[in-house]
């Protein structure tokens, strides 16, 4: 019986050169692979994707968002400054309340494509 390793290998040496060349010509430089990984790495802890999800709804102020994530304000505030330095949310303060939302599209079709892949 096969193990999965050696299933996920090949079983001769082949090289398909233009396969190869197409792959490499299309891979992204080392610092945008370096700052999409870095993006993945921040969207990937459960607090700040639960924070991203609710903000996938729509614009929410800090108070609220901390009701729907189940922590702290300050916790919440923590976490938004650390997606506002990645540059996935953005806010407007109104008085004294700060209301956070989306940066811009690619991340709301993220976060959609993200919780899309794992419910089918």
């Amino acid at each position: 019986m096969r193990t999965a390793s050696q299933d996920d290998v090949c079983e001769v040496a082949c090289v398909h050169p233009e396969a190869v060349a197409r792959a490499r010509s299309t891979q992204p430089d080392a610092s945008c692979v370096e700052d999409a990984t870095g993006l993945l790495k921040v969207v990937a802890d459960p607090t700040r994707f639960r924070i991203l999800s609710a903000l996938n709804t729509g614009e929410l102020c800090v108070c609220d968002l901390a009701a729907v994530v189940g922590i702290s304000e300050s916790a919440v505030s923590h976490q938004l400054r650390l997606l506002r330095a990645h540059r996935l949310v953005t806010f407007r303060k109104e008085g004294r309340i700060a209301y956070y939302r989306l940066l811009d599209q690619h991340i709301t079709e993220l976060i959609s494509s993200a919780v899309d892949h794992v419910r089918e």
